[in-house]
C-alpha cells in the first residue's frame, strides 16, 4: 500500500512501521519487521477482525481482476498503491487467463519498489513505477508506451485511499480519482474501495494509531457515504452489485458465511465503468 502525506526517501526505514509491510504481515507474509508486527498487534486490539479484513480485501482483488479479464475483455491494469509482492498478484491472476495482460504497479515505498523490481524484472508485461500514486502526470508519462491508450485500462485503487489525507488541492484523493477517470480511455474501469466504519471509536482510534505509528504517513478511516461520493462526484457508472462490503462483490459462494465477515470495520466500495 502507498504511503500518504510525507514524502518517502529511498532508504528502507526499519524503525518505523510501513503500511505496506503491515499489510504483508496481516496476510501472513514474511517481508516485514518486528516493528510492523508490533503495530499490527496494536491495530488488532482496536479492531480484532483486521486480519480477516485484509484477507477478504485480497480475495476481492482477485475476483475483480478475473471478472474484468473474462467478462469484459480487459487486458491492462494500473495498480495504484500496489504494496509488496505476495501470492496471486494482479499480473499472476490476469496472466493465468491471458498471458498478454499488462500490469503496471505504482508505489512509493522503497521496500515495495526493491522487491517489486526483483520479482517482476523477468516479466515483460509488468512495469514497476516508483511514484506517489497522487502524481498522476508522472504515472501517465511512465505508462505512455507500456499501455495501449486506445484500449480499456482498469485503474485499481484497492485498500489505499485510507492512506491518503483529505486536501484542498490536487493531492486530495477525490481530485486524484477525477484525473484518472478523465484520462483513462473510454470503456475503462475504476475499482475503488477503502476501510470504513460506522463506529466513531474505531474510525478515530485506528486513524490516530496509524498516524502515530507511521510517522504521519496516513489518511483516515472514512464513512460509507464519503466513499460513495468518490463515485457520484465523478458521475461514474457503478456496476452490479453496487457499492458493498467487498465480501459481497460477486462472491465465490452464494452467501458468504458470518465467519468471513469483519465486524469492526469493512473494506467498502465497488467497480465503475467509464
Amino acid at each position: 500500500m502507498v504511503h500518504g502525506e510525507k514524502p518517502q526517501t529511498h532508504r528502507i526505514d526499519m524503525n518505523t512501521p510501513s503500511v505496506a509491510r503491515m499489510y504483508d504481515a496481516l496476510l501472513g507474509g514474511v517481508t516485514n519487521y518486528e516493528v510492523d508486527r508490533d503495530a499490527c498487534n496494536r491495530l488488532l486490539r482496536i479492531a480484532p477482525s483486521t486480519q480477516l479484513l485484509a484477507r477478504n480485501n485480497r480475495a476481492f482483488l482477485r475476483r475483480v481482476v478475473r471478472t474484468l479479464v473474462v467478462k469484459h475483455g480487459v487486458r491492462q491494469f494500473l495498480d495504484h498503491g500496489s504494496g509488496l509482492p505476495t501470492l496471486e498478484n494482479v499480473h499472476e491472476v490476469a496472466q493465468q487467463l491471458d498471458d498478454t495482460c499488462r500490469v503496471a504497479y505504482v508505489d512509493n515505498d522503497p521496500m515495495v519498489h526493491a522487491f517489486g523490481r526483483t520479482t517482476l524484472d523477468e516479466n515483460d508485461n509488468t512495469l514497476v513505477i516508483n511514484a506517489d500514486m497522487r502524481h498522476s502526470a508522472e504515472i501517465f508519462k511512465a505508462t505512455e508506451e507500456f499501455f495501449d491508450w486506445t484500449k480499456p485500462i482498469c485503474g485499481l485503487f484497492v485498500s489505499v485511499l485510507h492512506c491518503l489525507p483529505d486536501r484542498d488541492d490536487d493531492l486530495d484523493p477525490g481530485a486524484m480519482l477525477k484525473r484518472v477517470a478523465e484520462e483513462l480511455p473510454p470503456g475503462s474501469f475504476l475499482v475503488i474501495c477503502q476501510l470504513v466504519s460506522d463506529d466513531p471509536d474505531v474510525r478515530d482510534g485506528v486513524t490516530q494509531l496509524m498516524e502515530e505509528q507511521t510517522g504521519g504517513r496516513w489518511g483516515r478511516v472514512r464513512r460509507r457515504e464519503e466513499v460513495r461520493a468518490y463515485f457520484t462526484d465523478n458521475e461514474l457508472s457503478i456496476m452490479d452489485p453496487g457499492l458493498v462490503d467487498v465480501v459481497d462483490w460477486n462472491p465465490d459462494t452464494p452467501v458468504p458465511p458470518p465467519e468471513l465477515r469483519a465486524t469492526d470495520w469493512v473494506e467498502w466500495g465497488g467497480v465503475a465503468r467509464l
